[in-house]
């Protein structure tokens, strides 16, 4: 007979998810956006000390999953450690974008990718089909899920690796110099670094992503925290090497030629594959990472829904919202969709990449902090452990950091942030107006 058991996870398949949701659109974009104002080893030096505040993060948020092993993300830790109306915020602005805006970036990359394979096709409605796949995908059930999930990983893992080694192999090996780094002074090029930074805390974004679907892990205490870890170790040292075979290979002749061509900045692997593999080569290795990307469009819809569905068994959304046991939220989902294809169609690439990576920044560093409330609370034996809590204060103080500099650098970032801030506090007051009407009703 058959097991009506619901399909659980276990490690392996939440350090998947963790890769999935992480390896992406940025790692194969960000460094086109930093060439003009950075050397090669400064990029790199960035992608390093990202990775070492995502695994700050990663650290951090294992101590709270440990004593709040329940799904929902930022929205179900600080509402449980902070207050309601803490945990509704960040609800909301993974509601709005959150999810909905890194999906929308990584399926407008993969049409991108997929225009340079067949000129004739617009790279909206190429990203468009891939996020409505995907929702079919994961809207059918948890089994079908994960089972697509973890395929999907174990081939963007192999395509990335192939991708380094068919450079370490084809392309050039030292670090480059480019002339057009000298004429930037060391005050802008210290600011430029430290907004770099704020694409590449987007890149890294998704480290976090096992504790939107703690719920469906086998041992949610023992196995979301080390998803987390080792998920983020992979990626940071997959990103590095990766963005080592960027830098070496852009000459910069052909790197502005592309930046004219490519406004987006989005097809930057694209580039560097016709000088190792001739136009052929390179072609295949963008149908490649079509595959990638559409792997990060399906481990986003798969944990975004999980969010709504939470925030929706609390009375914050509607009942529809729901998900039934072992039953995908397939209402929420439909919603996160349609939410990315009128993204994918009205914005463009990199005012996403900046706009949403300063939110989301401002939500995990208000998620991080919540770590010292943990340590106050918790009893003795779950109060995080001294690592932690460093770990907590380093994601916290960076975060703070990056976002200074981002909101002082763009007035448009300053707009968005307040503007989804203000949708935000004008639902939440709603929302509690309508709990009050109807408790003294």
């Amino acid at each position: 007979m058959l097991s009506r058991e619901p399909h659980k996870l276990g490690l392996r398949s939440g350090i998947g998810l963790v890769i999935a949701d992480m390896a992406g659109v940025g790692v194969l974009t960000t460094s086109g956006f930093m060439v003009s104002q950075q050397t090669p080893g400064r990029i790199l030096f960035a992608w390093l000390v990202g990775g070492v505040i995502a695994l700050c993060g990663a650290t951090a948020y294992g101590a709270i999953a440990r004593v709040v092993a329940r799904s929902g993300g930022e929205y179900r830790y600080l509402s449980d450690l902070l207050h309601p109306a803490a945990g509704y915020l960040a609800g909301w602005v993974s509601f709005l974008v959150g999810f909905s805006a890194p999906v929308a970036m990584a399926a407008y990359a993969a049409g991108a990718f997929a225009e340079t394979i067949a000129p004739g096709l617009d790279a909206r409605w190429v990203g468009g089909g891939i996020v409505v796949l995907s929702a079919l995908v994961h809207g059918h059930g948890m089994h079908l899920s994960v089972r697509s999930q973890n395929a999907l990983v174990a081939l963007k893992l192999t395509l990335l690796v192939a991708f380094v080694i068919v450079g370490l192999l084809r392309g050039n090996h030292g670090l480059p110099e480019w002339p057009h780094t000298l004429a930037v002074t060391e005050g802008a090029a210290n600011t430029g670094f430290m907004v770099s930074l704020v694409y590449i805390a987007f890149s890294y974004s998704g480290w976090n992503a096992a504790i939107y679907a703690s719920e469906e892990f086998k041992d949610p205490v023992r196995d979301v925290p080390r998803a987390m870890r080792y998920g983020t170790l992979l990626v940071a040292g997959l990103y590095l090497a990766v963005n080592y075979v960027f830098v070496c290979n852009l000459e910069p002749a052909r790197m502005m030629q592309w930046v004219a061509g490519d406004t987006q900045r989005v097809t930057l692997a694209h580039l560097v594959a016709v000088d190792w593999l001739g136009d052929a080569g390179a072609s295949v290795m963008s149908a490649a990472i079509v595959v990638v990307l559409a792997s990060s469009v399906s481990a986003m819809t798969l944990t975004g829904p999980r969010v709504y569905a939470a925030m929706a068994k609390d009375g914050l959304l509607p009942s529809a919202y729901k998900a039934n046991e072992g039953k995908p939220p397939r209402i929420a989902t439909m919603t996160q969709t349609l939410l990315v294809l009128g993204l994918l169609a009205s914005q463009s690439f990199e005012s996403l990449m900046k706009n949403v990576g300063a939110i989301l920044t401002a939500s995990t560093m208000l998620t991080a902090i919540a770590v010292f409330v943990v340590h106050r609370r918790a009893p003795e034996a779950e109060r995080p452990k001294p690592l932690a809590l460093v770990a907590a204060a380093i994601y916290a103080a960076s975060s703070a950091g990056i976002l200074y500099f981002t909101l002082s650098s763009s007035l448009t970032t300053v707009y968005w942030f307040l503007g989804v801030s203000a949708i935000v506090c004008a639902a939440y007051f709603i929302q509690r107006r309508a709990t009050v009407s109807s408790t003294q009703v």
